[in-house]
């Protein structure tokens, strides 16, 4: 597939108490593209994030990446030190919501919405880290109708801000979902992914599991260490498939 060309910019999405950051990259083309929300790792909306968002829309999509720290620390991105971590996981567990984080989420596709290059009719999202739990979570939302949930930990035991684990919404989830995991990865045991492969198959979800031998949390983000190239380049065409349903 031949890349697009494409410019980016700054955007403002309004919200009831804010005003949200979001960086969106756009097909420069004429065309009619569908929309896909970008949900960041715990770094903020960082230079992999607006990487990732670029790549998306030199695939003919017009992507989009809020700020979900907004409202706790308006601005922030960092580096992925244990002191990054350490702040980033403040940031992601204790000071947001899951309600919240919907509602800023739908945000970001009412924005969309008032694009006339996007399509109106189905949108994606795509989560890494934390971005891959609160992508389960967008999931839900009638709006998405395709999800690519990468490396999201805690769906099985915790949700934003407190309650049910994110997974007892999984019925909820009314698109097509892919869950990508690494099995090394210490922070998300293969029983969860096993329970989260049950709790879809239960409900009838539209889903594919990947777990990928030899690869540790963060595989797909080659700024670091634990960076897995083959399994990195495989997840990526699982996601184009998934996302070329929208198209």
């Amino acid at each position: 597939m031949t890349e697009q060309a494409i410019e980016t910019k700054k955007v403002k999405l309004s919200q009831d108490d804010c005003q949200i950051d979001a960086y969106l990259a756009t097909p420069t083309a004429p065309g009619n593209y569908p929309g896909i929300v970008v949900l960041q790792e715990i770094f903020g909306v960082n230079v992999h994030i607006r990487d990732v968002t670029e790549r998306i829309a030199k695939l003919g999509y017009v992507a989009i990446a809020p700020a979900l720290f907004q409202r706790q620390a308006p601005g922030f991105e960092t580096g992925y030190t244990a002191e990054d971590i350490e702040i980033g996981r403040k940031y992601a567990w204790s000071q947001t919501t899951a309600s919240q984080l919907l509602s800023d989420i739908q945000a970001a596709i009412n924005y969309l919405k008032t694009l006339p290059e996007v399509k109106k009719d189905g949108f994606g999202c795509i989560g890494f880290c934390f971005g891959g739990h609160v992508a389960y979570l967008a999931a839900t939302l009638s709006d998405i109708k395709a999800t690519a949930s990468f490396y999201g930990a805690g769906i099985t035991t915790r949700t934003p801000g407190g309650g049910n684990p994110t997974i007892t919404r999984s019925r909820e989830i009314s698109g097509t979902i892919y869950a990508f995991f690494g099995v090394d990865d210490a922070s998300i045991p293969q029983e969860q992914v096993d329970e989260i492969a049950g709790e879809l198959k239960k409900y009838n979800i539209s889903h594919r599991l990947f777990r990928y031998d030899g690869s540790d949390h963060g595989f797909f983000c080659d700024r670091r260490a634990s960076y897995n190239p083959k399994a990195a380049a495989d997840a990526w065409e699982q996601v184009q498939q998934l996302f070329s349903q929208l198209l």
